[in-house]
């Protein structure tokens, strides 16, 4: 095929994505949200609510990261960083992981994070929000919150994984020769994915 001919079939694919893009939205616009509780967290600063975690906005973006065992949560936090103050110009933020407040703090230091985290290690919250496997282990994802007076209501979430919309590094891949190939680590489903 004609490298013509390859970037107008690769124009069309993108616009169909486009078009189920919008159907998401118009469905997820139709969706029930699903009442949550007011869930505990610890941070270095001591504990804070769920419903604190959103500060002046009414939507609260909350993301499942599996903590400094996954190379993959890594990966993404990385290139997250950079738009993190364009996030919260829209709604609040936070990374929830399982490991402990000092080891978070620790570890976002030495990669240069400079979003919030707070620990779920003492919370139902991931198992609740449907974020623990049927073996136990941690999954990476979104969930998307919204704050109404005192209700907390789940308004969406999906998970992540290599080749997924949140993490731009799989794109630039995807247009290489041979796609991601055998960029470290490299499998269909992370390791540290139970």
């Amino acid at each position: 095929m004609k490298y013509a001919d390859m970037n107008g079939k690769l124009a069309d694919y993108r616009r169909q994505i486009a078009d189920i893009r919008e159907k998401m939205r118009e469905t997820l616009a139709a969706a029930e949200p699903q009442e949550v509780r007011d869930y505990t967290f610890n941070t270095p600063d001591g504990s804070v609510r769920l419903s604190e975690l959103f500060g002046e906005h009414e939507d609260l973006i909350v993301v499942h990261n599996m903590g400094v065992a996954c190379s993959y949560c890594t990966l993404w936090a990385d290139g997250y960083n950079g738009i993190h103050q364009h996030v919260v110009s829209r709604a609040g933020f936070v990374v929830s992981s399982p490991d402990r407040p000092a080891v978070q703090k620790k570890f976002a230091e030495s990669r240069g994070w400079t979003f919030p985290m707070v620990s779920h290690a003492e919370s139902s919250f991931a198992a609740d929000m449907g974020y623990v496997s049927a073996k136990g282990g941690w999954m990476p994802g979104v969930s998307v919150f919204r704050r109404e007076g005192d209700t907390i209501t789940r308004v969406s979430d999906t998970g992540f994984s290599p080749g997924d919309d949140f993490c731009t590094l799989w794109h630039f891949f995807d247009m290489l020769p041979g796609g991601v190939g055998h960029w470290p680590g490299v499998s269909s489903k992370p390791s540290c994915c139970h």
